[in-house]
């Protein structure tokens, strides 16, 4: 039984290899369809003034066929190539730098989808960005510690004033206490900063941190 388990692993590392490889023609073929459905169904859509009119069924048909085939593949061809770029800045930048670029391109073109989209169905997109401004002002109001960690938390990924497995120590009154805490970096998240105090694991906002004094942590004393 140990002889076949090397084959196999072996065969099942190529397979993954593989899919790495082809997933991000999957989503780059997905995009394509995505803007064929596009074109396809606004030039349906010519032939009309509004949806569920007696005339013209058969392009209203093609029109929201292709309008829905859109939503679908340009779905998945964000969520394909979001991941793709994803797992190519892993290897070069780091984990939580990859998964800031994730969630960007998500952001961006789940709402690109989501106005092409309505745009092809003749839903007015200006009152719903309206609506959307509004709704997004009072969501940014009573959300605004945690938005502060998430901008806090890219200020962090970009400046670099530490990197994971950084022993440092931080000095702020916010930090309660005696406003100083040393530790190592074990992990520079969207919202939190964990430290390796010495047996525990402390998570620090972002903010608080953005808004420390950071340094290095002194060496240990040695032992007489």
């Amino acid at each position: 039984m140990h002889l076949q388990d090397g084959p196999q692993l072996d065969l099942s590392e190529k397979v993954a290899k593989v899919k790495a490889k082809t997933r991000p023609w999957k989503s780059i073929i997905a995009l394509g369809f995505a803007i064929v459905a596009a074109v396809t169904s606004g030039w349906a859509h010519h032939d009309f003034s509004r949806y569920f009119d007696a005339q013209h069924v058969p392009n209203q048909i093609i029109a929201a066929g292709c309008a829905a085939a859109f939503c679908v593949f340009a779905s998945i061809a964000t969520y394909g190539l979001a991941g793709s770029a994803r797992s190519v800045l892993e290897r070069r930048t780091g984990p939580s730098h990859a998964a800031v670029v994730r969630y960007a391109l998500l952001l961006v073109g789940g709402f690109t989808t989501l106005v092409i989209t309505l745009l092809l169905f003749s839903i007015p997109v200006g009152q719903l960005v309206l609506g959307g401004a509004l709704t997004s002002v009072f969501v940014g109001i009573a959300a605004q510690q945690a938005l502060s960690n998430v901008f806090a938390g890219i200020v962090l990924l970009l400046a670099h004033p530490f990197r994971v497995g950084d022993a440092i120590r931080l000095r702020a009154g916010a930090l309660g206490g005696s406003g100083q805490i040393e530790g190592r970096v074990t992990e520079i998240g969207i919202t939190y900063v964990r430290l390796d105090s010495g047996g525990s694991i402390m998570s620090l906002p972002n903010s608080q941190v953005l808004n420390a004094i950071v340094g290095p942590a002194p060496p240990p004393p040695e032992e007489t």
